[in-house]
């Protein structure tokens, strides 16, 4: 478990900053990651996009077809 996710687990019984005091995190570390995390899950971002796309999902016909040989 990442430091970031222990904050992420206790935030609602102790306060984001006395966690990221404790394990000498930024906060601004944790809010970035946390958005990111956010929107790893949603699908959302470049990479994601790209995956959606039809370059990802259609195979190439090289790779689709048998050798004609």
């Amino acid at each position: 478990m990442s430091r970031f996710q222990f904050v992420d687990d206790h935030r609602d019984a102790f306060e984001v900053k006395r966690l990221c005091g404790f394990l000498g995190l930024n906060r601004s570390s944790y809010y970035k990651w946390r958005a990111g995390r956010e929107a790893r899950d949603a699908g959302s971002g470049p990479i994601s996009a790209w995956r959606q796309g039809s370059a990802w999902s259609t195979p190439s016909p090289a790779v689709s077809t048998a050798h004609p040989g």
